[in-house]
Parts: C-alpha cells; structure tokens; sequence
C-alpha cells in the first residue's frame, strides 16, 4: 500500500475510477499477490490535471505445508458447505462498509500483537496434502489468553465465530481499509462499535482451521488483499509491547 498526501479537494483517479480522499487529501493505492499490471493514477483540481503510473512486480513467494487438520477442515462435507457460504457473504458485506476517519493515514498500523511469525503472506499453502489458496494474511505465534489489539481507530464491522477462521473481528478504518484478527478464543467487542488503537479486541487462541493458538492478521484495502508486514512497516509506526489479556 502507498500513502499519498494531495492538495484537498483534490479529485483522484485511478484507472479511471474515483478513489477516496480524505478532508487533509489523504488516499491510498494498494496491490494484491499478483498483481502486475501498470496503474495510472490521475488527480484534477481547479482545472489542472496530473498523472502518474505505478507499476508493480511479482514477488516470489514460499510453499507452506500445514499438516494435522481434520479433515472437514480441509475438505469440509456437504451439511456444512451453506454455512460456509453464509461465512463468506458476511465478510465480504463487512469489508465493504467504509467510513471516512483518517487516523490510519496520519499515524499509520500497528501491529496487533507482537510473537513469532509462523506464516507470511502469500504462501502457497498445501493443507494435508492438498493444495489451497495462498495465505493472505500473517500468522502470529502467542500463547491462549494473549490480548489482541486493534491496529489503528474504526468501526467494529464484524464480530462472530466463523467456520474456518473461527473467532473472527473485522474492523473499518476509513476509505476502504479494513483489518482482520482471526481464530480469537474471545471477541470482546460488538458489531458498530467504535475502537481506538491498541484497544484489547479480543483473545487470541485456536479455533477455526488451526493447528495451535496464534492469530491469522490481515488487511485489505477495497478488493486488495494486501501483505500487512509491509504496510506496517511503510507506514513505519512502532509496534506495540505484549500484553497481558484483561479480565
């Protein structure tokens, strides 16, 4: 994801399509796994125009193989596939709220939690010898019961135990940018609800799709799935210190 700060008022395109800016004419481009192809990003304002391109490059990514999963974890039977499916249309219905709050422009992401990676994004994944879609997010190793804290303010936009990714919150940041923390052992939070940065969410444990307690960490910028150790670290905001669940 790149951050760019424009004059307000400021009308920005990219490709051809608006892209939202904020009131200080902040706005945001991101790139997904695969994405190649050169964006032209255009910007009007009182009669002027500008452009630009970015064009980006395949990275190369790892194979990861996961082992141990119950197979209906894996190859999960027909009774179970309608929830799934429900699984999937609330998070898409989630990701697409957006409201216009501009802290995460101005003071960047945080991490949520701080522990060992275990998986990165982009991986190619092969689950009980089977292969799968990449991993889209970050795996963070900590033990159950560690407290987990939202990356920057927003909107609770999802709070609900799904099949795979188990205890799962997605939070709304402003102009399309979401966040999401997944497989907790408790969500200690509620759909609408406004959060601060570095409020405790939730807890981190095992459920879902899951081998031993971390916390899958994504972000996703529109339909942008992108890689979260890097937007982190563009935004260059310190992480936080570990700590300890509330109770």
């Amino acid at each position: 994801m790149v951050i760019y700060q424009t004059q307000p008022g400021t009308v920005v395109m990219q490709d051809g399509v608006a892209v939202s800016v904020s009131q200080q004419g902040y706005f945001a481009i991101g790139f997904h796994h695969s994405d190649v192809e050169t964006r032209i990003i255009t910007l009007r304002k009182d009669g002027q125009t500008a452009s630009f391109s970015l064009t980006p490059k395949v990275r190369t990514y790892d194979i990861e193989r996961i082992d141990g999963l119950s197979r209906q974890m894996v190859t999960p039977d027909k009774t179970v596939m309608d929830r799934i499916a429900k699984d999937r249309q609330d998070v898409r219905e989630a990701r697409a709220k957006s409201h216009i709050r501009e802290d995460i422009f101005i003071n960047g992401i945080d991490w949520p939690v701080t522990g060992r990676v275990t998986g990165i994004y982009g991986s190619r994944r092969i689950l009980n010898g089977k292969e799968r879609q990449p991993h889209y997010g970050i795996d963070i190793a900590v033990p159950t019961g560690t407290a987990i804290l939202s990356s920057a303010d927003g909107i609770i936009r999802l709070a609900h135990d799904l099949y795979f990714t188990g205890g799962t919150i997605i939070i709304d940041h402003g102009f399309g940018l979401n966040t999401t923390y997944s497989h907790l052992s408790e969500i200690r939070v509620r759909p609408d609800q406004i959060v601060r940065r570095g409020e405790v969410i939730g807890i981190a444990g095992s459920t879902g799709r899951s081998t031993g307690p971390h916390l899958d960490w994504r972000v996703n910028l529109g339909t942008k799935r992108l890689d979260p150790a890097r937007v982190a670290q563009a935004a260059d905001h310190p992480s936080p210190r570990p700590r300890p669940a509330r109770q």
